[in-house]
């Protein structure tokens, strides 16, 4: 398989990881987009939301849970912060295994783009 996220996951490449566990890596993205821009993705590869199956669904629930909890050791969760996931090229998708993006440290625009 020639995807970067499982050769970050496999630790082919090198990146800044946040977190792990045995289900989740989070690491800070190349291209932030704010003060703090984490993507967090399951180590299961997935490649879009439309891959999804009903079986996922506790893998994909601890994506915003470990978003929260980074958010918060990082000190923005009550200030508030954002999570996005994009699906396909028009969503904005560039790397087809799913991710979820947490961004913080600064006050959110709307509409996002």
């Amino acid at each position: 398989m020639n995807c970067l996220f499982c050769k970050i996951v496999n630790g082919e490449i090198n990146s800044d990881i946040v977190y792990q566990d045995d289900k989740v890596l989070a690491f800070r993205d190349v291209n932030p987009q704010a003060p703090t821009h984490i993507l967090i993705i399951p180590k299961t590869h997935i490649s879009t939301l439309n891959d999804l199956e009903e079986s996922n669904a506790s893998l994909m629930g601890l994506l915003p849970i470990t978003a929260q909890k980074l958010a918060k050791e990082l000190g923005f969760a009550d200030d508030g912060y954002r999570v996005v996931m994009n699906c396909n090229n028009h969503g904005g998708q560039t790397v087809f295994h799913i991710h979820l993006h947490l961004l913080g440290g600064r006050q959110m625009a709307w509409p996002p783009g």
